[in-house]
């Protein structure tokens, strides 16, 4: 059986079509004011016999398409434990939330954290600070890398952030310092949020900011664990989501 799954987040939405385990497409699209418009398009031409949507805007999908549906958190729960069977821990990162997700050695889910309802440590505040430091999203974190130390952002407000990291460009602060500083402040947020679990391994990392390699160093340094992730980590709860099968009734 073909089975699909969509991922409807708030910056992008990530379908994923399966057969059993193997993974037959994988389609990627940026999310706008015309959520359902996107999604037609991620469909078109596809053949399955099933869809389970997840996401923020996995409601809106159901209103429109035949479907099922499932939280996030299984989601992120079954995708890692397909990709990774060993898994214990999830961190996800994506556009405008994070959440951390402990597993048992089954894969089920013992318990989940998210952020506060705030942009701060996401995506979405990463793209906001590049442009603030005149980098592309591609350069911001390869620039965090080479600086050899960093200037300390006391905000994890977009807003305020933004505008302190604008008053240190002003006072001549070294741009890829001050880029090191804000990837250490998501950094610091993430681990006190994985904090609040027992963080065990293996750790999957997932979202979009899992490609970002800056992060990915201060996370193993800091907590001293080697972090998995896949080759596209945004899929993860895409993943999941087609790995939901319904029996036929």
């Amino acid at each position: 059986m073909i089975s699909a799954g969509i991922d409807i987040g708030s910056r992008t939405i990530k379908l994923v079509l399966i057969e059993g385990t193997k993974v037959l497409e994988i389609r990627k699209a940026e999310n706008s004011f015309d959520t359902l418009k996107i999604c037609r398009d991620l469909l078109r031409g596809l053949n399955y016999s099933q869809i389970t949507a997840t996401g923020y805007g996995r409601r809106l999908f159901e209103e429109h398409f035949p479907c099922n549906v499932i939280s996030e958190i299984k989601a992120f729960a079954l995708g890692a434990k397909s990709v990774l069977p060993t898994c214990r821990t999830i961190l996800d990162i994506g556009g405008q939330d994070t959440k951390v997700i402990s597993l048992d050695e089954k894969g089920k889910l013992r318990k989940f954290e998210m952020n506060d309802k705030c942009a701060a440590g996401t995506g979405r505040f990463l793209e906001i600070m590049a442009m603030s430091l005149r980098f592309t999203l591609e350069e911001f974190g390869s620039k965090a890398m080479e600086a050899d130390e960093f200037v300390s952002i006391n905000s994890m407000c977009t807003v305020f952030a933004e505008s302190e990291v604008v008053s240190m460009l002003a006072r001549g602060a070294d741009r890829a310092q001050v880029a090191k500083g804000i990837h250490q402040s998501i950094v610091t947020r993430s681990i006190a949020l994985l904090k609040r679990l027992e963080i065990e391994n293996d750790i999957l990392f997932a979202g979009g900011v899992a490609f970002n390699k800056c992060i990915v160093h201060l996370l193993e340094k800091q907590l001293q664990k080697k972090i998995y992730i896949h080759q596209d980590p945004q899929i993860i709860g895409a993943l999941g989501a087609a790995l939901n099968i319904i029996p036929d009734k």
